[in-house]
């Protein structure tokens, strides 16, 4: 039995809930993460986990050993990094998952000189805007919009995106101008819904103006769950649209969008980096989160930041 694969697998399946689940991050079957589990338990004469036909559970002496193990396995990575010119030259592959207005706008544009400055950094790039599991479909890190819901996960703040509401012109014609939030619920109205992966349906946003608060919910004919569909529905005139500035400004500088509402505020929708917990942050995922964070300080820097300068995650 190799001990550190033995333990890798032992850490991957208290992380993932399956022994499967495991397998497929690890890329080894099912049989050999089994047998390595096993066979550790047997040297430890101590069951680490509890299975049953439906899920895996930690056992008490499995959660005290998890955490040992992955101090060693960080310390162990540590060790390598530190022989090897990884250490010097960031290196690998690296899973991440991105909003797909995000990537289109700002994320894909940059990239050639993301490259250039590391190139032998292997990037795969998921974009969505749906939620994804992390630990289960072995992502290094996520990039996200809004409060994160998922405590267990690490995470830093790169950006504030600022919100508007906008119309196009073609919408504006046909249905007139709101003068006010609580015109988006008179019939003639319509907004174009975001399907929010949390909860599955549009939410109500949240505007102020002076001591005056309302939460606008509006009606619509479409609501879609990506946001590059969100833009495109609003252009061409299916209704009206919350937007982060990075996402409007072009559209409106060439008049394919009005901004309604100018004397409203909407509170910023802050922007994550979020990473599994009792991770060693390798230096390629460090150096791709601070390469997002420059990004967002040109294009949507968190508030914070006019204050305190963003923190810099470094090699644990």
């Amino acid at each position: 039995m190799d001990r550190f694969d033995a333990m890798q697998a032992f850490a991957r399946v208290v992380e993932t809930g399956s022994f499967t689940k495991a397998a497929d991050t690890l890329h080894m079957s099912k049989t050999s993460v089994t047998q390595l589990v096993q066979q550790l338990e047997a040297r430890l004469r101590v069951r680490l986990l509890n299975r049953t036909t439906r899920k895996v559970n930690v056992t008490a002496d499995g959660a005290v050993y998890y955490e040992r193990v992955l101090r060693l396995l960080a310390d162990m990575d540590d060790a390598e990094t530190s022989l090897s010119v990884a250490a010097a030259v960031p290196r690998g592959r690296l899973r991440v998952d991105v909003p797909s207005p995000l990537a289109r706008m700002i994320l894909v544009p940059a990239l050639p000189a993301f490259h250039a400055r590391y190139p032998d950094i292997q990037l795969d790039m998921g974009v969505s805007d749906r939620i994804v599991d992390v630990i289960g479909e072995n992502v290094d890190c996520v990039v996200r919009g809004g409060e994160l819901t998922d405590q267990s996960l690490m995470a830093r703040r790169v950006g504030d995106l600022q919100l508007r509401v906008y119309a196009a012109p073609a919408y504006l014609q046909r249905a007139g101008a709101p003068g006010h939030p609580r015109d988006l619920e008179d019939s003639h109205h319509r907004i174009v819904g975001f399907l929010w992966s949390r909860s599955g349906k549009p939410l109500p946003y949240a505007m102020r103006r002076g001591d005056e608060r309302v939460h606008a919910h509006g009606r619509y004919v479409v609501a879609v769950d990506d946001g590059n569909a969100y833009l495109a529905a609003g252009l061409a005139g299916m209704g009206v649209l919350w937007l982060p500035d990075y996402m409007a400004r072009e559209h409106a500088a060439r008049g394919e969008l009005t901004p309604l509402f100018e004397d409203w505020q909407l509170d910023p929708m802050p922007l994550y980096i979020a990473f599994p917990p009792n991770r060693h942050v390798s230096a390629k995922l460090r150096v791709f989160i601070d390469w997002v964070a420059e990004l967002m300080a040109e294009h949507a820097p968190p508030e914070f930041a006019r204050i305190h300068p963003p923190p810099t995650i470094r090699q644990s």
